[in-house]
């Protein structure tokens, strides 16, 4: 199947079958905001991450004694998903259960994304559904790459600049799991100076504290970004690439010495039969 596009007078977004992947987002003047997928930095766009976050001891995980391979971020983000739902302004892709996600995931469900250009945003909602007999352990989060510098603003300064103001501690990775030690924030009054140094040492992690909602920003030039139920907030980027992945999840990577044991896990959701929870998120461009 061909990527869909969608969109209204003022902004146009394509998303590929392929993981229900956003591919583009670009506004009525050409300007174009996510990151085009270069693989000589970084071939992904805007992942879904499901059913877990971040890395696996050994990348596999256990489920009830029993070991499974799990790569990094999830099976969702390299699966096929099937159209269910499209109009001018928006699309809605589904991945459901099937023997082979059960041959390393040994659980029914179905995951809905629905992509909707709403005005001069773009609205990103998850659906996970337990569609099996029992207890449903899963980790779920979004990884949108935005072109840094911004459109038209190669030369200024770039801010990410938290709603709430805080100042969430700190935590990095250790061979892709997440390390003990708590770091000082590197926000100031809710305030981040983007510097390509900052991920010498990969992602920046705030497992609680980041609230739910940001403001990327340079000069005149803004995407709003805000969440909901996802507690967990990164910032990635690799040194000298043109982008900044702004990532809230509801789930992280395993701990470093921690056990592989998905539910166990930090963060991650849980969900009984025949329950579902929703996940989303919201692009709003200014300038």
């Amino acid at each position: 199947m061909s990527n869909i596009r969608i969109g209204n007078e003022q902004v146009s977004v394509e998303v590929s079958p392929l993981g229900s992947e956003m591919q583009s987002i670009v506004t009525s003047d050409g300007q174009r905001w996510l990151w085009n997928g270069d693989a000589a930095f970084w071939a992904g766009r805007s992942p879904v991450l499901f059913p877990i976050v971040g890395k696996a001891p050994g990348d596999h995980v256990s489920i009830e004694g029993r070991r499974y391979p799990m790569g990094q971020h999830g099976f969702a983000r390299r699966s096929e998903f099937a159209l269910v739902g499209q109009g001018e302004d928006f699309c809605r892709f589904e991945l459901k259960s099937s023997p082979t996600t059960q041959s390393i995931y040994p659980f029914g469900f179905a995951l809905t994304l629905e992509h909707r250009v709403v005005g001069r945003a773009v609205v990103i909602t998850a659906e996970v559904s337990n569609t099996g007999d029992r207890v449903m352990p899963f980790g779920i989060g979004f990884h949108p790459a935005f072109v840094w510098p911004l459109p038209g603003c190669g030369a200024l300064e770039h801010l990410v600049v938290l709603d709430n103001g805080g100042e969430p501690a700190l935590a990095r990775l250790s061979g892709g799991l997440v390390a003990p030690d708590v770091l000082p924030s590197p926000f100031h009054d809710g305030v981040l100076v983007l510097e390509h140094g900052l991920f010498d040492a990969d992602a920046m992690i705030f497992p609680d504290g980041a609230g739910a909602g940001v403001r990327y920003s340079a000069g005149e030039k803004a995407i709003r970004f805000t969440w909901e139920n996802l507690p967990n907030f990164a910032i990635w980027s690799k040194a000298g690439a043109p982008f900044v992945c702004l990532e809230p999840w509801r789930g992280m990577a395993a701990e470093v010495g921690g056990s592989d044991e998905l539910s166990e896990r930090p963060y991650g959701e849980v969900l009984g039969p025949g329950a579902s929870g929703r996940y989303s998120f919201k692009v709003e461009l200014v300038g």
